[in-house]
């Protein structure tokens, strides 16, 4: 969570009037924002309203039809090189934990940094069992993801992404396939990740970490962003007839 302005930080990513189709649907229009250097970003919005794709563009899962991207000065288009230097930056976590089956928790954090950035084994271990520590699996290194509940992957799998030493952090609705009691483990690694200066976009349905945890609130509607804002602003002066119409029907 930081607490410089924005203008007193530097842009990571920047998106310029970003559109994306698929066949006749229009599910981004014209899209543009910025996500600051150690900012906690909250995209909300109901289903289907594009945000969980616009979070994809930022890494090139989907690929925008028009309109501009642009994460750590590097402009994201079909440059293979360009894409690779910038999954190198960016850590994505998805609702599905996508852990490998056959590998242990440890063995899972530690392939990406062994594999793509050619960290020695020892190394890659080391900062491994640091990082399982960090979000609360010390004791479950070895076991493999079948031994281990649905928020524990899900901190696996979190800890897999920040074993590549990312810029920047992209949570696709992180919670969103948990069962009620595992959601809480999951949000405070990542209050804490927030704390620790780690910038953040984070699309989810969890209203409280959006107020308690983020810097600005991005809303979005039928592919458009419909207005982004402090919590502060955003929950209690709330302007909009259309947000304030959404945030009734999550309050109950």
């Amino acid at each position: 969570m930081s607490t410089a302005p924005a203008h007193a930080r530097s842009p990571l990513i920047t998106a310029e009037l970003v559109n994306k189709h698929f066949g006749p649907a229009h599910v981004l229009r014209d899209v543009t924002t910025s996500f600051f250097q150690g900012e906690v970003a909250v995209i909300i919005g109901a289903s289907g309203s594009g945000k969980s794709t616009f979070l994809r563009t930022l890494n090139r899962l989907e690929k925008h039809d028009s309109g501009r991207i642009v994460v750590d000065g590097i402009a994201l288009t079909d440059d293979v090189k360009n894409l690779d230097a910038i999954r190198r930056e960016v850590g994505m976590v998805f609702q599905q934990f996508n852990l490998f089956p056959h590998l242990s928790a440890l063995e899972n954090v530690t392939l990406a940094p062994r594999r793509v950035r050619k960290t020695p084994r020892a190394e890659a271990r080391q900062k491994a069992l640091e990082l399982l520590a960090r979000v609360g699996l010390a004791d479950h290194a070895h076991k493999h993801p079948h031994q281990l509940s649905g928020g524990q992957q899900q901190r696996v799998a979190i800890a897999r992404s920040l074993a590549m030493q990312p810029k920047v952090m992209l949570f696709d609705e992180p919670t969103s396939a948990l069962d009620p009691e595992m959601i809480n483990e999951v949000l405070d690694v990542m209050k804490d990740l927030a704390r620790s200066g780690m910038t953040m976009v984070v699309v989810t349905h969890e209203m409280r970490f959006a107020r308690e945890v983020g810097d600005r609130i991005l809303f979005f509607d039928h592919g458009q962003l419909l207005q982004e804002a402090p919590p502060a602003q955003f929950f209690d002066a709330q302007q909009n007839d259309r947000i304030r119409a959404f945030l009734g029907q999550i309050s109950h």
